[in-house]
């Protein structure tokens, strides 16, 4: 259960119900953000959309690179379902339960491509409040991606941390996709106290 109750007794428009069809299907069960979501029928469909356009086949960016991504920003935004789900699909896409163990510390691992530790080390300067982009991250990013492939990079970043923090601050649990997930960033940042 997450903070807001999603009680199947709600009633969602018929487009929405759709999507619930489809996840059922897919998944086994409707998602609990999905339910949340739903609540907004309008921006719930947007961001479905959305998702579908990034996470699409003919992306320049490789399914697997992407879901390192996302399941590193989760990790970031301590969103266990986020985590939960996303690495499950890693495994499906061929990343080994090993080098998903180790993502945490990436940089340091043999097991990542220079191209995954390029996108990755991007991803978390975006994700982390307390850092920013370098001209250095774009330099290293230019060594492996054209410029449309950063912008939906960019893209990619943005959205799983809408969709982490999303279901952080609503307390999403995770759905049991996948007994490997690694866990969320063990300590939570500190917040900068104002002077």
């Amino acid at each position: 259960m997450s903070r807001i109750e999603t009680s199947k007794e709600h009633r969602f428009p018929w487009y929405v119900r759709i999507f619930f069809w489809n996840q059922k299907r897919r998944y086994g069960a409707v998602l609990e953000p999905a339910r949340l979501w739903g609540r907004s029928p309008k921006v719930f469909v947007t961001l479905a959309l959305l998702y579908g356009a990034i996470d699409r086949r003919s992306s320049p960016l490789e399914p697997a690179l992407r879901t390192l991504v996302t399941v590193r920003v989760s990790q970031i935004n301590w969103c266990p379902f986020c985590v939960d789900i996303n690495s499950a699909t890693a495994l499906k896409r061929g990343i080994s339960e090993e080098k998903l163990s180790v993502l945490s510390s990436f940089e340091g691992s043999d097991l990542y491509t220079e191209r995954e530790k390029t996108a990755l080390s991007y991803a978390e300067a975006v994700t982390y409040t307390d850092r920013q982009p370098t001209d250095e991250h774009f330099r290293r990013l230019g060594e492996h991606f054209d410029d449309d492939a950063i912008i939906e990079l960019t893209g990619l970043i943005a959205f799983q941390n809408l969709s982490s923090k999303f279901n952080a601050a609503l307390g999403v649990k995770p759905q049991g996709f996948c007994a490997l997930a690694p866990q969320p960033e063990t300590t939570k940042p500190q917040t900068r106290r104002p002077s």
